[in-house]
């Protein structure tokens, strides 16, 4: 009984032990399976792997400098949006229009009819210095500039009540103001020109001028007659009566009767 006992201790180690065996060959078998290839496979994931960081690290240092940069971003956003609210307010101030553009068809003739043959006669000017002049023009007259144009502002036309302001718009008042500068330029040619200069038609119209620039309320000022009103867009219609009304109120013309003249003058906002 106890020889079978020991006989079957033996069979049992025996088949533990070569079941250790099996597993030690099948280890080594697997360590030594394609050891080339396996080492060739580890080097690319090593090489996958630095690059994999090298990446990481350059968005870091990428939301390092984004950071960095994003005070400077805010400062100039302000910036921008201080200089937009100043392009804005100056907008509201400057007609839509091109100054000069709305010249009434009559004074800018007025105006070409002054020079007819200026090309023509610049081989004569030693004769003409020697011809009958005019009569002498106050000194005040002779460096008359370009009149004025004192444009009105939203401001200014928000302070009239509603019931002077009508449904005049900003830039009808202005163009208006554009209408009156051509008139004034016109005249102040008429009174500036040489006789032998002006257009046959045009020489009392001069000499009616010239009486009202010596005249004290005129004198040195620009200026039109209410004979100049022919638009396009002042004209004596209701519109035009109401523009000249505020343009009274905001110190921008004033109004005189000199002979039988109605004269508007151009004058400096206060």
């Amino acid at each position: 009984m106890e020889a079978k006992q020991a006989g079957a201790s033996l069979d049992s180690l025996i088949s533990a032990f070569n079941t250790r065996i099996a597993e030690l060959q099948e280890l080594v078998i697997g360590r030594n399976m394609y050891p080339a290839s396996s080492i060739a496979d580890l080097s690319s994931v090593d090489t996958a792997l630095t690059a994999l960081e090298l990446q990481v690290q350059a968005i870091k240092d990428r939301l390092r400098e984004e950071k960095e940069a994003i005070p400077k971003a805010k400062k100039l956003i302000e910036d921008s949006l201080r200089q937009q609210r100043k392009l804005q307010n100056m907008s509201v101030h400057i007609p839509s229009y091109r100054i000069g553009e709305r010249m009434s068809v009559s004074n800018l003739d007025a105006s070409k009819s002054i020079l007819p043959e200026a090309s023509t006669q610049q081989g004569g000017l030693g004769s003409m210095r020697v011809e009958e002049q005019p009569a002498v023009l106050p000194k005040e007259k002779k460096g008359r500039g370009s009149p004025p144009l004192w444009y009105i502002t939203s401001d200014e036309l928000d302070s009239l009540s509603s019931y002077m302001r009508g449904r005049l718009t900003l830039d009808k008042i202005n163009a208006a103001i554009n209408d009156m500068a051509a008139y004034a330029e016109a005249n102040a040619q008429l009174i500036a020109a040489p006789k032998k200069k002006l257009a046959e038609n045009l020489w009392e119209k001069a000499l009616e001028i010239r009486d009202i620039a010596m005249t004290e309320t005129a004198k040195g000022k620009h200026f039109f007659l209410e004979a100049d009103i022919k638009g396009p867009t002042l004209k004596l219609d209701n519109t035009g009566k109401a523009i000249l009304t505020v343009l009274r109120h905001l110190g921008r013309v004033s109004e005189s009767r000199i002979g039988h003249n109605r004269v508007f003058i151009l004058l400096k906002p206060q």
